[in-house]
């Protein structure tokens, strides 16, 4: 039988593979409970409607989002996952209260998330992205003129 930490790993692979071809129920039933924590710009999806939300609205620009790990650890109750977010620009995009719309245009940038397990549980508890919002939009050449940050 596979460890606990053995287990937390595959479900994060699943996870995450799972994103990538839009089983959102299959990604809903790797959670105890569903939660988003986007540490770059400081949003938070709570439960399973809010998570459902997150994925709707993140997918409507890049539908085809993907990722590929480069490198996934256990530490304590906690996986972490570096990879690489990958996606085209297919849809409006919300910057702002500016609408942009689709370029056609392919993104690729290093990201790292940290999956929160419950003390010897093998559900998530809470995904933590960790990135700076801008990397996309400078890979996709969308950076506001004169923005410096």
């Amino acid at each position: 039988m596979a460890s606990l930490t053995e287990r937390r790993i595959e479900t994060v692979r699943s996870h995450m593979a799972l994103e990538v071809t839009h089983d959102w129920d299959g990604v809903i039933a790797t959670f105890e409970h569903p939660r988003y924590e986007l540490l770059g710009p400081g949003a938070v999806f709570d439960g399973e409607e809010q998570v459902r939300r997150y994925f709707q609205l993140s997918r409507v620009p890049f539908p085809d989002q993907g990722n590929e790990i480069i490198a996934i650890a256990a530490a304590d109750d906690t996986v972490l996952v570096e990879f690489w977010l990958t996606g085209t620009h297919l849809g409006p995009l919300q910057i702002g209260g500016t609408t942009v719309p689709p370029t056609g245009r392919a993104f690729r940038v290093r990201m790292a998330a940290s999956f929160e397990f419950a003390p010897g549980g093998d559900k998530i508890v809470c995904e933590r992205p960790y990135y700076d919002q801008s990397m996309v939009l400078k890979a996709l050449d969308l950076l506001p003129e004169g923005w410096s940050g």
